[in-house]
């Protein structure tokens, strides 16, 4: 009986886990009058308390049909994400791994000071470097632009952080052994740091992708044109008549993410670890 109470406990924590997003699939189909009489209380100012069902009373397809066929502003900024995402994650892999595999395999002055720095970087919230982000991006006439966003991001450090550790973790014998059969730097880098660092490089994608396609904060900074603005952004306008339309656009914005996760999940689980050990 006992070897059946750990299994009965996180089974109960994986319910908790995935409740919400149950509660959001099932509100995804309630109609608008529906969802009004169970958060009147919250939304309208009612009385009583508000309550979600996890069966919708009326199920309907009507909150999908409105924003998939009458709202064309969620597609334009659907695909202005896929337009800052892409760029930043296919930037971070050209400029970071680079960087990650000099720190891992090679020997230069003030090596351990500039890494430190890196971590620095890396640690510092948004909100520490947005004022100086915005001058330089400022003199630069970027402000009002998709470049706000990628370039910067281009350039953050924890890509490096969790690619420098896969590479580390080479065993300095191949390297060696490359070496003795003639290949440089570059074919070292491509036929043994790219494959063995391969779980590094898509956990560090699969991170960004799911902490860039949600990003609020930094488009509401740098971008005043909606028309740019990314599909983060579209749930906030979206008033108390068209809470089942938001709900639908939540479910849809959880797709692609969810389906990237799933993608690189066994490598993300193996990039926390490598990133959790100490050098």
């Amino acid at each position: 009986m006992k070897k059946y109470i750990p299994i009965v406990l996180v089974s109960c924590i994986a319910l908790i886990v995935w409740l919400p997003l149950l509660m959001l699939i099932s509100g995804s189909f309630m109609p608008i009058d529906e969802i009004k009489t169970y958060f009147g209380p919250v939304l309208l100012g009612g009385s009583g308390f508000a309550k979600w069902p996890l069966i919708p009373a009326y199920p309907t397809m009507a909150p999908y049909i409105e924003l998939l066929l009458d709202s064309p502003a969620f597609f334009a900024m659907f695909w202005n994400s896929i337009k800052i995402v892409v760029p930043i994650l296919i930037g971070q892999v050209c400029f970071g791994m680079p960087a990650a595999w000099a720190f891992a395999r090679f020997e230069f002055p003030c090596k351990k000071l500039l890494f430190t720095l890196y971590i620095a970087l890396m640690l510092m919230p948004f909100q520490v470097t947005m004022v100086p982000n915005y001058l330089v991006l400022d003199k630069m006439n970027l402000l009002n632009t998709r470049g706000a966003l990628i370039y910067p991001l281009v350039f953050f450090t924890f890509p490096v952080f969790i690619m420098y550790r896969f590479f580390k973790s080479i065993p300095e014998a191949m390297i060696e052994a490359t070496k003795m059969d003639g290949a440089g730097h570059f074919r070292t880098f491509i036929h043994i740091g790219l494959p063995l660092g391969a779980a590094g490089i898509v956990s560090a994608l699969v991170l960004g992708f799911l902490e860039y396609w949600n990003m609020i904060e930094q488009p509401l900074t740098f971008i005043q044109d909606k028309s740019l603005w990314p599909l983060s952004l579209y749930l906030p306008q979206i008033a108390v008549d068209q809470l089942s339309v938001s709900i639908v656009a939540s479910v849809i914005m959880l797709i692609p993410a969810l389906l990237v996760f799933l993608w690189g999940q066994n490598d993300l689980e193996a990039g926390i670890r490598a990133a959790g050990l100490k050098e």
